[in-house]
């Protein structure tokens, strides 16, 4: 992978055998990516660019405009969402193990007396990590003789940039633990999307197919994630 400016904007190249080139602009932060042909001049690439930028600064301040969540302080009656879902959050103070449960209407949080905004951060985040858990190993199985791929592991991790990831080498994805708080089809979205990187690395032309064929509305569901609150920066 090569990188060049123009500008303030950085575009990082990847050659590959495509015929054509493909200009992508990622959220959240509007990182530019462009995936030629093997023998593309670099001279030849950076013309090409130049005739998208008003495309490239309209996508980077579209994603830079999009809502995100204000800070959380983890105290009742905050708003917290789970699987697309708005909850109130009630924490309850006992001397026994943290815990969380979820009705209907609210997340109820059980920490120790004198547990500070942290601790309360990280109880709630272990039980979103143990909500993925849940449902990530059921897509994957669920997928891999639909894309005759095998993911060897997956991790949750909190990513500040991006939704997922994929080491191709390895055969490895990983998954951004914010997805656990919007609707389950983008998290199957964003699965299905990492997983086509174990067959396509890039978002070239093979991975372009590979979407269309397995997840037809792949395009609707990225426009939906976008869309919706960030966490925050």
């Amino acid at each position: 992978m090569s990188a060049f400016h123009l500008g303030d904007i950085e575009i990082l190249v990847t050659r590959k055998d495509v015929k054509h080139v493909h200009l992508s602009v990622h959220p959240p932060e509007g990182r530019v990516t462009l995936v030629a042909p093997s023998r593309s001049r670099l001279d030849v690439l950076r013309a090409y660019v130049i005739t998208r930028m008003s495309w490239i600064r309209k996508q980077q301040a579209a994603f830079r405009a999009q809502a995100r969540e204000t800070p959380r302080r983890f105290i009742t009656r905050e708003t917290h969402y789970l699987w697309g879902r708005r909850y109130l959050l009630e924490i309850r103070f006992a001397e026994s193990k943290p815990s969380v449960r979820l009705d209907h209407k609210r997340i109820t949080l059980t920490v120790r007396p004198g547990s500070g905004e942290s601790r309360r951060a990280e109880v709630l985040h272990e039980w979103h990590k143990a909500q993925l858990h849940q449902v990530v190993p059921e897509l994957i199985r669920a997928w891999e003789p639909r894309l005759r791929v095998k993911v060897r592991a997956y991790y949750l991790q909190r990513m500040r940039t991006r939704w997922g990831s994929c080491n191709h080498a390895r055969g490895n994805i990983r998954l951004n633990t914010e997805l656990v708080k919007k609707p389950r089809h983008l998290l199957e979205y964003v699965v299905v999307h990492e997983m086509a990187h174990l067959l396509a690395p890039t978002h070239d032309e093979k991975f372009v197919v590979l979407l269309d064929q397995h997840f037809p509305l792949w395009r609707e569901a990225r426009a939906e994630l976008n869309r919706l609150p960030l966490g925050e920066a």
